[in-house]
């Protein structure tokens, strides 16, 4: 079951950051590693600011999604729960609280833009990530 965090414990902070950390390694083997590690303690200071919904197996975070506004910062989800269902539930719990989404994909996460497109998002817009030279896709879902 999806959970929206109103506060989030250390722990959970701990646990997500960590989450986020392997989950972008994994799914951007073309992004220098170098990259999610400079980033780590910027992105662990802002979870807080975002809307944080959870997915729990036995009390352990096994996924989130962060939303800022209307922009889905990300779905990530520990390797071993991939491919269960588990993203299109926090597609779904995004779905119902926004009239409006939007977010970015690397065109190179060829599995993330699939799977947002079946979802409903469609491309809105085509543009260069700079700081590590990829192609990413705005894409955006409106009710």
């Amino acid at each position: 079951m999806i959970e929206k965090l109103d506060l989030i414990t250390k722990e959970e902070l701990e646990e997500i950051a960590t989450i986020w950390l392997e989950s972008n390694k994994e799914a951007h083997e073309f992004v220098d590693h170098s990259y999610w590690d400079d980033n780590y303690e910027m992105v662990k200071e802002m979870f807080p600011q975002a809307d944080i919904y959870v997915y729990r197996d036995n009390e352990k975070i096994i996924g989130f999604m962060g939303i800022s506004e209307d922009y889905i910062a990300g779905i990530f989800i520990k390797s071993a729960y991939r491919g269960a269902g588990i993203g299109k539930l926090f597609i779904q719990a995004a779905k119902e609280n926004y009239p409006s989404l939007e977010l970015s994909v690397y065109q190179k996460n060829e599995s993330a833009y699939q799977f947002y497109l079946k979802q409903g998002f469609v491309i809105k817009q085509e543009q260069l990530e700079e700081e590590n030279n990829e192609i990413e896709y705005i894409m955006s879902w409106n009710a």
